[in-house]
């Protein structure tokens, strides 16, 4: 009974926390926008503008979800999803690309690669909060007081 109580109390604590969101964009005014949209949501925000400690950062943080541009400097958001899905510690995070890449072949490039969704820029913020919403949804429970559920049309 003490274990299960424990489980219970955990898991409210878990329920309390704001999602973490990990956002990877090379260019400071759309990580800018990215954080207003994601901080009005009531999210955490890691912000990394270096692709070559992504892997590292995810694995040590663990976040709910990562938003992650395509055309990066060093190493692409296409190689950096396909090392993340190949972690154990990161294989299962829902990944966005959020790029400038807007053709039907570049999408389903992006998809094949590991990425569980996909948003072209420019976006309508009302777009991306929407996007972030169904995948954190998927992942908080609907019933906690977190309120990105209950927001949802």
């Amino acid at each position: 009974m003490e274990q299960a109580q424990v489980a219970i109390s955990d898991q409210k604590k878990h329920k309390c926390q704001s999602p973490l969101i990990l956002a990877v964009e090379d260019n400071e005014d759309n990580l800018l926008l990215l954080s207003y949209a994601l901080e009005s949501l009531g999210c955490k925000l890691i912000c990394q503008k270096d692709s070559l400690t992504t892997v590292l950062v995810a694995k040590e943080y663990q976040p709910d979800l990562i938003l992650l541009d395509i055309l990066l400097p060093g190493v692409s958001g296409i190689d950096i999803v396909r090392s993340l899905k190949q972690e154990p510690l990161t294989s299962n995070i829902a990944a966005i690309a959020v790029t400038a890449l807007a053709s039907a072949e570049d999408r389903e490039h992006i998809l094949n690669a590991g990425f569980n969704d996909y948003i072209s820029k420019p976006y309508m913020i009302e777009d991306l909060e929407a996007l972030v919403r169904r995948y954190l949804c998927k992942k908080w429970n609907p019933n906690s007081i977190f309120d990105l559920c209950q927001d949802e049309s």
